[in-house]
């Protein structure tokens, strides 16, 4: 199956891990990349450009010219992915705390499950496993997604991993067509999104066409720029999300 992974970078130079793409990139495989630069001023759009004069087949480099944040970054990165009619669409954060190599047992579950429509990582400690977390961060995360699994009223584990595939379809255009409202989790927002197109649209439950793959390997990775204080800025955007799941219209 042919996938386009949506990467937003923001002043990525110092942690940016050119090797592990690279490496990526030389296998043989049908995924793609889109490079959103969102409006760097360090050295990343230089460290992007290089790569893919190293793979001008295998990627692509979309530059905004300011800094419009993660969310918008990652929304217009997936509209100009689905414009090219891939079977797969999806979005990886820079630093690869998920590793590419996860992105193929993504594309196994839809080939598995044909009924299945979006893929998500899920950060589960487990014995074999090798997740590493900052522990404050977990145990604030475990408490936000209590509330984000109330507000969805779905037995979500992990919305806010930053590594998610879909199955591209131009009805899902009409998802991301409009800004997202939330700036700190636009994750759980497009989930909002999903669920309600899924249930008014296509007249089926979104917990039978998302599947959580538990994460073999995920590894925080220093320079995050989510701090504390975002947590709390986030539980704003919650209840604009619980308004929106409790009425007819859209934001």
């Amino acid at each position: 199956m042919k996938s386009i992974i949506v990467i937003p970078c923001f002043n990525e130079g110092q942690r940016f891990p050119v090797s592990e793409f690279r490496e990526f990139l030389c296998k043989k495989q049908l995924h793609k990349f889109i490079f959103v630069d969102d409006g760097s001023i360090d050295n990343t759009l230089q460290i992007l450009t290089s790569l893919n004069n190293n793979f001008p087949e295998k990627t692509e480099i979309l530059k905004l010219s300011e800094n419009c944040g993660k969310a918008e970054a990652v929304r217009l990165g997936m509209l100009s992915a689905l414009s090219k009619k891939p079977d797969l669409v999806g979005f990886w954060d820079a630093d690869l705390a998920t590793p590419l190599t996860e992105i193929n047992r993504f594309v196994a579950v839809f080939l598995s499950h044909p009924e299945i429509k979006w893929v998500f990582g899920s950060r589960v400690k487990l014995l074999g496993r090798q997740i590493e977390r900052n522990e404050l961060r977990h145990y604030m995360g475990r408490i936000f997604a209590t509330f984000v699994s109330l507000v969805l009223d779905l037995p979500i584990y992990d919305s806010q991993c930053g590594a998610k595939m879909f199955r591209a379809c131009a009805e899902y255009e009409n998802l991301i067509a409009e800004k997202f409202k939330s700036k700190w989790i636009f994750d759980v927002e497009l989930i909002a999104r999903l669920s309600k197109y899924s249930q008014k649209t296509e007249k089926c439950s979104p917990r039978t066409i998302i599947y959580e793959v538990p994460l073999n390997t995920w590894i925080d990775v220093k320079g995050s720029k989510l701090e504390m204080k975002d947590f709390f800025k986030a539980t704003i955007d919650i209840l604009q999300i619980w308004n929106y799941m409790h009425r007819e219209n859209q934001f």
